[in-house]
């Protein structure tokens, strides 16, 4: 667009002080009779642009004067290239940066450059495997939720093959370094991780908004239902001193600290979304948590254990193929076996 050309080029001139039409011409890749055009252009609407014919000659700002078309404190524009720096960006906001450094004055310039030298983000976990979704998935999602355009999605969910959906896009959220796309769809809202997006296609129809929709406070609802479903079982346990601080790592905000115990343990309430998810996630644990209620999350943990002994007891040299453990009670398995996990040490 030829607005656009027109405030690149008052950028350029403003970087350079002087220019040429041959060197505004190959800045915007446009012709020379374009780039004198729209330097022209400039000087009719009443920007101090003047040409000075000759050798040495070219166009610049009258009394090098500038036009600061940002706005910005050295603060914002601070943080502005912090999170949005080239490291990161798409090519498109890469472009939108380079434009903007031009308009700042010289001495917040080098700032808005270090800025964006200052970090880099990483999109692949510890093991190697990449957790955020396609930039080019997270592009066309974008668009169209800005655009308002209803989109098919190839969409693999938890443990399941990728399936194709008709869905309405609503908007982005980032939490916790996990994007998500908000989407009406014939159940109603529902959030799609996009890490699990395998295709976006456009399908060109308009999207079906509901009425006063807020991106804000629908993520609230849908969050908070989720989360009441991660805390959908509470157990009470003791916790060796040394093994408090892993399951706080392990665990996070789903573990909830009491006092301590006479025998120098300590009293634990810890979250989960169901009995045996919940003991999952302490089976691991070994002997350094014991459950104390309910029945149905020791049930499970028996049940973990009783497994674990009849996979890998005959691995251990000299170790009895089962053996007690202070608090595992045969009743404690479902369907009444009598197994009981080997002893570890707590270290």
């Amino acid at each position: 667009m030829r607005a656009d050309r027109l405030v690149a080029t008052l950028l350029f001139l403003q970087e350079r002080g002087r220019v040429t039409v041959s060197e505004v011409a190959a800045e915007l890749e446009v012709s020379e009779r374009t780039a004198r055009r729209d330097l022209e252009a400039l000087a009719v609407s009443g920007i101090p642009v003047y040409s000075q014919r000759g050798r040495g000659g070219g166009w610049s700002l009258v009394g090098g004067a500038r036009t600061d078309l940002t706005g910005l404190t050295a603060e914002e524009i601070r943080a502005l290239f912090l999170v949005t720096g080239p490291l990161t960006a798409t090519p498109e906001l890469r472009t939108t940066l380079r434009k903007l450094v031009r308009a700042l004055p010289p001495t917040l310039r080098e700032h808005a450059q270090a800025a964006t030298r200052a970090g880099v983000v990483d999109a692949t976990d510890w093991s190697r495997n990449a957790v955020t979704a396609d930039a080019a998935h997270r592009s066309v999602l974008h668009g169209a939720v800005v655009d308002g355009i209803r989109v098919r999605l190839g969409y693999a969910g938890p443990g399941k093959p990728a399936g194709e959906r008709t869905v309405d896009p609503l908007g982005l959220v980032a939490k916790a370094g996990v994007d998500y796309l908000v989407a009406g769809t014939d159940k109603g809202l529902r959030t799609f991780r996009l890490s699990r997006v395998r295709s976006v296609e456009l399908t060109g129809e308009p999207v079906v908004r509901p009425p006063g929709f807020d991106l804000a406070t629908a993520w609230r609802e849908l969050s908070g239902a989720f989360q009441e479903g991660m805390n959908a079982v509470s157990a009470r346990a003791r916790v060796h001193p040394g093994t408090l601080g892993l399951l706080q790592r392990l665990l996070g905000g789903r573990v909830r600290v009491g006092g301590p115990l006479p025998d120098g343990w300590t009293e634990v309430w810890v979250d989960g979304p169901a009995p045996k998810a919940l003991a999952g996630h302490l089976a691991g644990l070994g002997a350094g948590v014991e459950v104390l209620e309910p029945p149905e999350v020791r049930q499970w943990l028996a049940r973990l254990g009783a497994e674990l002994v009849a996979t890998y007891a005959a691995d251990v040299p000299g170790a009895p193929a089962m053996a007690a453990v202070d608090g595992a009670e045969a009743a404690d398995v479902p369907g009444g076996v009598d197994v009981r996990p080997v002893q570890q040490p707590v270290r």
